[in-house]
C-alpha cells in the first residue's frame, strides 16, 4: 500500500503537468494554425479580388452587348433579309456568350445560370419574333417584331435582371 501511495505521489503531479502542458501547447498551435488559415485567406484574396471583379465587368459587358438596340447597331448593315439579320443574331448571341464562359469560374452558380438564361431569352427573342416572316422579306419587320415583343415584356428584361444580379453579387465583395 505505501508503495502504490509513493508512486501515485509521483504519478498524478506528472500526469497534471503533462495534462496541463499538452492542453497548453493544443491551444497555441490551434490559434496558430488558425493565424495561418487567416493569412492564407487573405492572400489568397489579393490575388482572387481583381480577378473577380473583372469577371463581374466581364458579365456585365456581355449583358450590354446583348440588349437587342446594341447587337442591331453592331450587327445591322445596309439591306438585309430578316434570315441574314437573324443568323447574324443568333451568331452574335451565342459568340458573345461562347466569348465569356470562362467567367462562370469567378461567379457563383446562380449567377452563371441567370446570366445563361438572358442569354436564351435573347436567342428565344430572336426565334420566336422571326417566326412566321417571310425569309426574303426587310429586316425591319424583324425587328419590329422584336421590339414589340420587348415592349410586352415590360419594364425589366432578363438581362437587366441579370445586371442587377452581378451588381449585387459584386456588391457582395466589400
Amino acid at each position: 500500500m505505501v508503495e502504490l501511495l509513493e508512486l501515485l505521489k509521483y504519478t498524478v503531479p506528472a500526469l497534471v503537468v503533462f495534462a496541463t502542458a499538452y492542453f497548453t501547447l493544443k491551444s497555441y498551435l490551434d490559434a496558430h494554425y488558425r493565424e495561418q488559415a487567416l493569412k492564407q485567406r487573405i492572400e489568397a484574396q489579393k490575388l482572387t479580388l481583381p480577378v473577380r471583379l473583372q469577371a463581374y465587368e466581364r458579365l456585365i459587358l456581355l449583358c450590354d452587348r446583348l440588349t437587342l438596340p446594341n447587337l442591331l447597331l453592331r450587327i445591322r448593315s445596309g439591306n438585309m433579309t430578316v434570315s441574314e439579320l437573324k443568323a447574324a443574331l443568333l451568331i452574335a448571341i451565342s459568340q458573345e456568350f461562347d466569348h465569356n464562359t470562362s467567367q462562370q469560374l469567378y461567379v457563383s452558380e446562380t449567377l452563371w445560370q441567370i446570366v445563361s438564361l438572358a442569354k436564351a431569352d435573347a436567342l428565344t427573342l430572336v426565334t420566336k419574333a422571326s417566326e412566321g416572316l417571310d425569309n426574303d422579306a426587310p429586316d425591319e419587320q424583324l425587328i419590329n417584331r422584336m421590339f414589340g415583343a420587348l415592349d410586352q415584356l415590360g419594364n425589366v428584361t432578363t438581362l437587366q435582371k441579370a445586371q442587377m444580379a452581378i451588381r449585387t453579387e459584386a456588391g457582395q465583395l466589400f
